[in-house]
């Protein structure tokens, strides 16, 4: 009689954990649910470096949320809350890329959107010496003298310059001789090109373009790329103008 008693608890006591466990998990959230997250809005492999100048910015819950204009396009960037400036020229550490996030502190979904690894400004600035190490000094100008490209988007060097800003943001080309080149630097190579226009002593004779090609110092290149004026990458290094997306005819 103990017996049947002992084992009718048991049995009792374990169907109430069971029925306990099952309607807990019918309850649960899941956490990428909760995030606004579904299996169809996955990570996108990881893009390794974003720059661009801040078209807008808000934060919440504890991120700063960033419209980089980048050109004619632009990107979101959502990175441990700080303060930037609409306007301003920054460089961010690149991170996860997330396709239809849904923000439910902000109620809004991000078609596209990039979340910063968090350690955006120490690599800003390790990154930022390594340009200032190698473009520290503009090279000398070059007795040369090199006609400008053909046709309604050729310009000169010094003519980029001048025009800087009613440039910006277009795309444009430029005859010269490469006399400077620095490889793999913030996954960029970084090259000096001069045509004999300009003034040295107004550091307007030589034009630094960005590219993911590969140029020999000597080489006459026609530059095709996009102007960015007053490009500014940190620890108090920037350039007047600056070609990027740059890509190279010989």
């Amino acid at each position: 009689m103990r017996r049947n008693i002992y084992f009718a608890v048991v049995f009792a006591v374990c169907g109430f954990a069971v029925m306990t466990f099952l309607r807990a998990k019918d309850k649960a959230v899941d956490p990428a649910q909760e995030a606004g997250h579904s299996e169809a809005m996955m990570p996108a492999a990881a893009q390794e470096t974003v720059t661009g100048k801040v078209a807008e910015t808000m934060d919440s819950g504890g991120y700063t949320y960033i419209r980089l204009a980048q050109g004619t396009e632009s990107v979101w960037v959502a990175t441990a809350q700080r303060k930037v400036k609409v306007g301003e020229e920054v460089y961010f550490a690149g991170g996860i890329v997330m396709n239809g996030f849904r923000s439910k502190t902000l109620n809004r979904t991000f078609k596209k959107i990039i979340f910063s690894d968090g350690s955006a400004q120490g690599g800003h600035m390790a990154q930022a010496a390594q340009i200032a190490a190698s473009h520290g000094k503009v090279s000398d100008q070059l007795s040369v003298k090199i006609s400008k490209a053909e046709g309604k988007d050729g310009y000169t060097v010094a003519e980029i310059f001048s025009k800087r800003k009613e440039l910006d943001g277009k795309t444009v080309s430029v005859r010269g001789k490469v006399v400077k080149v620095s490889t793999e630097i913030m996954d960029r190579n970084w090259v000096h090109i001069q045509d004999g226009s300009g003034d040295a002593k107004a550091a307007t004779h030589d034009l630094l373009a960005t590219t993911s090609e590969v140029v020999k110092v000597g080489e006459t290149v026609i530059a095709r790329g996009t102007v960015a004026k007053d490009k500014d990458f940190g620890s108090g290094y920037s350039y007047a103008v600056i070609l990027g997306k740059t890509a190279f005819k010989r």
